[in-house]
């Protein structure tokens, strides 16, 4: 505000809050003061039981959660998700720029899970108009609340949990158990890689990788994770 007076001719010193070159001399960084606090999310040893538990879970809710754990959306994205946005046949969302935190368009792969879940929901419907929400709410021409999915989870003694936690599981995943690039789980999580200048050489979004990375990712959710078994040494007596 006190910018704002200034670039309106409403006063003429300095802004007293400016941090840089200002406060920052005086008082503490903010993140020496308050620790970043990470969303709680799942282990992603444990997704496997959890999915099976998630699918037989009732409600719009539920489908929008295993939707937005399958795509690793931001919940903002699944829940003002349109049907004009889905192409089933060439199994792809495409979420419009307008929607996304970039504000750049997102392409998403759909896995035959995700398409499944797309599925169910759809016999659902209520109108074919295109802009209808994929999970529409109890009100006409609303989506679900945001409050929903968490209400999945606090259904399924997961109250503890995140909803926005499950993209952090499915990065963990990836860079644990996999050997997918970073910049690939990266990309699938819509966010922005480098700088500016890498930004504008980078016109691709790597979408036919990120669709087998996908693809694995939806077979990991869909069993118990077996960790590997160590190398067995035969010893002999003598």
């Amino acid at each position: 505000m006190l910018d704002y007076a200034k670039a309106t001719g409403l006063r003429t010193d300095d802004n007293p809050a400016r941090w840089r070159g200002h406060l920052s001399n005086a008082l503490p960084a903010r993140g020496k003061v308050a620790p970043v606090q990470h969303h709680a999310a799942l282990p992603w040893q444990e997704m496997g039981p959890f999915m099976a538990a998630l699918q037989s879970q009732p409600g719009m809710g539920a489908r929008a959660l295993a939707f937005a754990i399958l795509t690793a959306a931001r919940s903002g994205e699944v829940l003002g998700a349109r049907w004009s946005e889905i192409d089933m046949d060439a199994a792809l969302w495409t979420v419009p720029p307008t929607r996304m935190k970039a504000k750049r368009e997102h392409r998403v792969p759909l896995t035959s899970a995700a398409l499944a879940t797309l599925v169910d929901v759809a016999r659902l419907r209520l109108t074919d108009a295109p802009d209808a929400y994929v999970f529409p709410g109890t009100s006409p021409g609303k989506g679900l609340s945001n409050m929903t999915m968490s209400a999945v989870l606090r259904r399924m003694k997961r109250g503890k949990l995140t909803v926005h936690g499950f993209r952090s599981c499915f990065k963990d995943w990836a860079a644990e158990l996999t050997a997918y690039p970073g910049e690939l789980s990266e990309a699938a999580l819509a966010h922005v890689v480098g700088d500016k200048v890498e930004a504008a050489y980078r016109r691709g979004d790597l979408f036919d990788k990120r669709r087998d990375m996908m693809a694995a990712w939806a077979t990991f959710c869909s069993r118990p994770y077996a960790r590997p078994m160590g190398t067995l040494v035969t010893l002999r007596a003598g």
